[in-house]
């Protein structure tokens, strides 16, 4: 059997996935898998940045992903039910690539999934910067003027967007979220 997972870089991360199970999607940083009523979603250590893929990774950047991720799904579950299973109910045909798999996959529910990206910005760069310059705000956060291009923020602050089918996902302000 061929390995389906593909390491690169120094420090061996993991870029890609080629599991046995039909690809519900690709992101740039999760492979989605098909598994019939669940699935399985692995963080790779791929790096996005602005909607590009870099073509080096951050060593367990994946895993990391997937624990906060994983907290956030089980601590909030009592105020607003979710996809989220967990990692201990998986099922049989996943079951050899569990170890590969520790710490970077959830198998969850299928659901229809709500369209909304939950940013937080410390620094003015990219999209932001651009709002910045046009209104002194970013998705009607007003912020001090004068900031430059990457400044830091006086404090983070939580940026809804859309999420696009494909290109750029659009910021968009908390009442249309």
């Amino acid at each position: 059997m061929m390995d389906p997972f593909h390491f690169g870089g120094p420090m061996s991360v993991l870029l890609s996935t080629d599991l046995p199970f039909p690809v519900f999607r690709r992101g740039k940083v999760r492979d989605v898998y098909d598994l019939g009523k669940q699935l399985l979603i692995v963080a790779s250590d791929r790096i996005s940045a602005f909607d590009c893929v870099m073509p080096e990774g951050i060593p367990d950047k994946g895993r990391i992903l997937t624990a906060v991720a994983s907290y956030w799904m089980a601590a909030t579950e009592d105020l607003v039910p979710n996809h989220f299973r967990g990692n201990q109910a998986w099922p049989e045909a996943v079951l050899p690539y569990r170890e590969a798999l520790s710490g970077r996959a959830v198998v969850v529910e299928k659901t229809r999934p709500l369209p909304i990206e939950c940013v937080v910005r410390g620094y003015l760069a990219g999209s932001g910067w651009k709002e910045y310059q046009a209104n002194g705000q970013v998705c009607g956060v007003p912020l001090p003027a004068g900031l430059r291009l990457a400044d830091r923020l006086p404090e983070p602050i939580f940026t809804p967007a859309a999420k696009a089918g494909e290109g750029h996902d659009e910021s968009i302000s908390f009442e249309r979220m």
